[in-house]
């Protein structure tokens, strides 16, 4: 990336040298190309890392079988919108330390890294005191089998455990990226990986295998056979995560203490401060309620899903086509981490100019990579299911749903980006009026009609759907990408629009 093309900054940008390197921080003196490269690659491996992670779950829930793999991919939604909570905060944290480091302004930084631990350790206890209590209640209504139900419940019920842990691992990250700190984080998750691979399929006690056919007969066939006593089932994967999480939780904050770029976790940051916390609300409430209304509509999408059939299948399907995409926009969500820290440093060293550049060129290379990523999904779904479940449920499902997905990567890519610098930045308010109105006004309606599902209303009636008379997962997803189309238009226009560049955090 040392190739990039890159304008010299405005003049009397303070927190840049003349040819439009920045002054302090971890990428102090770097090109723009190279703190990209920087930046982004190890985001990119991390945010596989952290994805492997549910995808684990996924896979080894489709071992045990369907009502589980359905189970799993109901709660994912339920861990999701308790993933938010925390979230916020995390880009409320990036926000804050990378203007900081933008301005040379340590001080403030490690104030904001202090108050989002405190933040997130406090609140990562509330949700797991509202998930162990939720899960039993909601079973039901998200699952089509008593099996599923039970799996449902147990696997939340332990997950909730390590909520707090995953709440601090995540502000963690959240401070080191802001710092520009992508490679202690990479390690981090590193392990996390290691340790729940071992310890979700340690204690769930079921091999790895695959579906095979040979001579028109369709065999199952051990890849790994599982030499441990335990047999937890799904609450056995769920321990696996949640220690991971804990691990990880105690690396990150090993950390910070030790300090990256000038900025570090110091005791007395860890004390209330009421103006410091006042911050990060300010720019982590918007973004929560943002990222809120996106959940309720994909949730409403989801319960779409789950009324497609009577019996279990269609969630679990719509769940691993989930994780498989995942592979393709993980690179766009690694180089909108990088547009989100570098925009902020630079508008925090005075330069509108030399942010937009590197969120341009952040979004081009997501663009490049995730359109070269949906050929593979369009030209052999098929494979990419077969190497992650062995129901014959979802190879028969997944593989249409993937050659949809893949025509809309580069506009994918391209919201993505803009979006997460705009985040990034503080544009919160803009960030959410487009989230809301393209998922409650396109996104919603869309799903509905391509769907062709008839959705059972609380008063015990059924509302029919007058545009399709068979309900498809695939056209659900055709009408998600349509929505797809849209959103990038909007979500570049603002970006071109260029009102991001006055934000304030």
């Amino acid at each position: 990336m040392s190739g990039i093309f890159v304008p010299r900054p405005e003049e009397g940008a303070p927190g840049l040298t003349p040819d439009g390197r920045l002054k302090s921080g971890r990428l102090a003196g770097l090109g723009m190309g190279t703190a990209i490269w920087v930046l982004c690659w190890p985001i990119l491996i991390e945010s596989f890392l952290n994805s492997l992670v549910g995808l684990v779950d996924t896979v080894l829930s489709a071992q045990l079988g369907v009502p589980e793999t359905d189970a799993v991919g109901s709660a994912a939604y339920i861990l999701w919108f308790m993933g938010l909570i925390i979230m916020a905060v995390g880009v409320g944290t990036t926000a804050l330390v990378s203007r900081s480091v933008g301005r040379s302004r340590l001080a403030v930084a490690n104030a904001a890294v202090g108050q989002s631990l405190l933040l997130s350790a406090g609140l990562g206890s509330v949700v797991a005191v509202a998930i162990a209590a939720v899960a039993p209640s909601i079973a039901g209504a998200l699952t089509k089998s008593e099996a599923g139900a039970t799996a449902f419940t147990g696997y939340l019920q332990v997950v909730a455990v390590g909520m707090p842990f995953m709440a601090m691992l995540m502000a963690g990250i959240a401070s080191l990226r802001g710092a520009g700190d992508s490679m202690r984080p990479l390690w981090a998750m590193v392990v996390v990986n290691i340790v729940n691979v071992i310890a979700s399929w340690s204690l769930c006690g079921q091999d790895l295998s695959r579906l095979i056919e040979q001579d028109g007969v369709r065999t199952t066939e051990v890849i790994l056979q599982n030499p441990f006593a335990f047999d937890l089932g799904v609450r056995g994967i769920a321990w696996g995560t949640t220690i991971a999480n804990a691990v990880g939780c105690a690396i990150v904050m090993w950390m910070l203490v030790r300090g990256v770029g000038g900025v570090r976790l110091r005791r007395n940051r860890l004390r209330p401060h009421w103006h410091t916390l006042k911050r990060l609300v300010r720019v982590g409430l918007p973004n929560f309620f943002e990222t809120f209304g996106m959940w309720v509509g994909n949730f409403l999408v989801f319960a779409f899903v789950i009324h497609l059939s009577q019996s279990d299948g269609p969630t679990g399907s719509h769940m691993l086509a989930i994780r498989i995409e995942a592979f393709s926009f993980m690179p766009g969500f690694a180089m909108s981490l990088a547009a989100a820290t570098l925009a902020g440093q630079y508008l925090g060293a005075g330069s509108p100019r030399m942010a937009r550049v590197a969120v341009t060129w952040c979004a081009t290379i997501a663009a490049l990579v995730m359109g070269s990523l949906g050929v593979l999904f369009v030209t052999v779904p098929e494979q990419l299911v077969s190497l992650l479940s062995s129901q014959p449920e979802h190879l028969q499902a997944v593989p249409g749903v993937l050659r949809v997905t893949g025509w809309v990567q580069v506009p994918f890519a391209l919201a993505i980006v803009t979006r997460g610098a705009l985040r990034g930045v503080g544009d919160m308010k803009v960030v959410f009026a487009i989230t809301w109105a393209t998922t409650y006004l396109l996104r919603l309606p869309l799903a509905y009609v391509f769907s062709g599902v008839d959705m059972p209303l609380p008063n015990g009636t059924v509302l029919q759907n007058p545009f399709r008379d068979e309900p498809s997962l695939t056209w659900l997803w055709v009408g998600l990408s349509i929505e797809l189309l849209l959103r990038c238009a909007l979500f570049s226009g603002r970006f071109v629009q260029g009102g991001w560049t006055k934000s304030r955090v």
